[in-house]
């Protein structure tokens, strides 16, 4: 068959047989992805989410080392926010990788890291979508990697079950999809930048149209909390103007079913830190009677919290609003993970009094993430120490106010007896109080937001993910924070989070890693957004 006459077979076929027609002409074309390419011109902006999905899926199975090799490249650069040099680098290579594509770009700077901002803008597209990832990682402990960090490893299973390296250009055919590439970034936030550029490329190939116009936020200070994205929104007033925010960082739902999650808790730190005597004290000579900074911290802290979870301060769930009942039926019909969570975490009974870990992470949570104070073991002394500090991690659900939670926590403070302090005391500030505690609030702190199930471009986006993943999981609620706020209190635009990675990458831990199969269910599902998610 001569390439007009394919082009002519294409256009007559209905669209239950346009993957069909299009298969045969490859198969007979002696150049198949020519002939491909040449009846796909007349289908521009024609194939259904499924199709999308299997072309993407095609072009991708015959490139992968090549996407792999991108991304190796990508991950081998450091990327620790204090390392200006190192953010340049990593600006200067995701720029070129965009503006390779056509994007148009600008690097974005306001006193921190650089931000890239790239955008597409198509003919006929009435709606605009904001794509937000980010580059930069989490400080490594190189002494606590079993590879480099930023030397990309591929190995044929996860360390923990004896996984083994394999050399990316030694392999011939199809990688498996279960074998996992370690290296900083590789699960947060690194994958989303590499698969959503190989998208492009796939759809590219085969002529497919986007849908939208394309906008895209790389971040190269998330894991610092984001401090100057606000500044970044303010000074460059509708640069990220879009229908709709896809924010495409976090882990994944451990059923591995593809999963959309609108909304995410806030975050706030506090250092809390108490006081005994002026020195150390031998504890035999002074034991029973000078006040142990340890003990009162201890019971501090569990005055503030009970061994379900619960928060114990005063009106802390006043703003609470209860979870409503289109989210009660999402989390109902989420699967429920914890039977298989309790054994690969070796846990025997959670906290929560039972509740599912789903509905837990839409609720208030308080967690001392950090006790400091002397030794143990062959450093253990018999003293009395002079101070103790924990340090608490405070997650805020989307109607409570940082501001507001700190009022609570320091009024129950001081309902305990403490005389509070925002610096070391004096020794008279010593001798004339009880009980005398230091707090150092770790910023302002940001708060929850959810966008509503029942946004009509949450209702959009879901239609179609099922389209492809019937199994497609919704959840109200994230249980981590993301730099959210900054676009919620300054843009009228509705928020949905796509966490791609898989859910033991070991996000911010050592060892982080990436599942291949992850990477390739992101392509596919960039590519049926891409490509049809602004037809109606």
């Amino acid at each position: 068959m001569k390439s007009k006459e394919c082009i002519n077979s294409c256009k007559e076929s209905a669209m239950g047989n346009i993957v069909k027609n299009v298969k045969s002409c490859r198969a007979i074309s002696l150049f198949g992805i020519t002939a491909l390419l040449l009846c796909s011109n007349a289908l521009a902006q024609t194939f259904s989410s499924l199709e999308v999905s299997q072309l993407v899926s095609e072009y991708r199975e015959s490139r992968e080392a090549l996407i792999i090799n991108d991304f190796v490249e990508l991950l081998s650069l450091p990327n620790i926010t204090v390392n200006q040099d190192d953010m340049d680098v990593n600006v200067e290579h995701i720029t070129a990788l965009l503006e390779a594509r056509g994007f148009t770009t600008q690097r974005l700077q306001s006193g921190g890291s650089p931000y890239v901002y790239a955008e597409m803008m198509q003919t006929g597209a009435t709606e605009t979508l904001l794509l937000y990832a980010h580059y930069d990682g989490q400080p490594v402990q190189v002494e606590n990697w079993v590879y480099p960090p930023f030397t990309p490893t591929l190995l044929d299973a996860p360390i923990q079950a004896g996984g083994q390296p394999i050399e990316i250009d030694e392999v011939s055919g199809s990688f498996d999809p279960e074998w996992r590439l370690y290296a900083r970034s590789a699960g947060d936030d690194k994958m989303p930048i590499i698969a959503l550029l190989h998208t492009l490329d796939a759809l590219a190939a085969y002529d497919i149209d986007l849908s939208v116009n394309l906008k895209i936020l790389f971040d190269g200070e998330e894991e610092a909390g984001s401090p100057s994205l606000g500044r970044i929104i303010d000074e460059n007033p509708g640069l990220l103007d879009a229908d709709l925010l896809l924010f495409c960082d976090g882990p994944m739902h451990q059923s591995r079913n593809a999963q959309l999650v609108f909304g995410a808790r806030g975050s706030k730190t506090l250092d809390l830190t108490t006081y005994g005597a002026n020195r150390p004290l031998h504890s035999g000579h002074y034991g029973n009677w000078a006040p142990n900074p340890i003990m009162q911290l201890s019971y501090l802290l569990t005055s503030m919290r009970d061994e379900s979870g619960r928060i114990l301060i005063d009106g802390y769930y006043a703003d609470v609003a209860p979870i409503n009942d289109l989210e009660r039926s999402a989390i109902a019909a989420m699967p429920d993970m914890t039977e298989a969570l309790k054994n690969e975490l070796a846990i025997n009974t959670p906290e929560g009094g039972g509740a599912k870990l789903e509905e837990l992470i839409n609720l208030p949570a308080l967690n001392v993430r950090g006790f400091s104070a002397g030794g143990v073991g062959a450093l253990g002394r018999n003293i009395i120490l002079s101070t103790a500090t924990a340090s608490l991690n405070i997650r805020l659900v989307s109607e409570q106010q940082p501001a507001r939670v700190e009022e609570l926590i320091e009024a129950h403070i001081a309902e305990q007896g403490f005389h509070i302090v925002y610096a070391d005391p004096s020794d008279e500030i010593l001798r004339n109080n009880e009980k005398v505690i230091k707090l150092d609030w770790r910023g302002v702190g940001s708060p929850g937001m959810k966008t509503p199930l029942d946004d009509a471009m949450s209702q959009r986006l879901v239609q179609l993910m099922q389209s492809v993943t019937p199994e497609l999981i919704i959840t109200p609620s994230m249980g981590g924070s993301l730099p959210l706020d900054a676009f919620d209190s300054r843009m009228d635009t509705p928020i949905i989070l796509l966490p791609l990675a898989n859910h033991d990458n070991n996000q911010h831990a050592e060892n982080e890693n990436i599942r291949l199969q992850n990477m390739w269910d992101a392509m596919s599902v960039f590519g049926v957004i891409l490509a049809n998610f602004g037809l109606r």
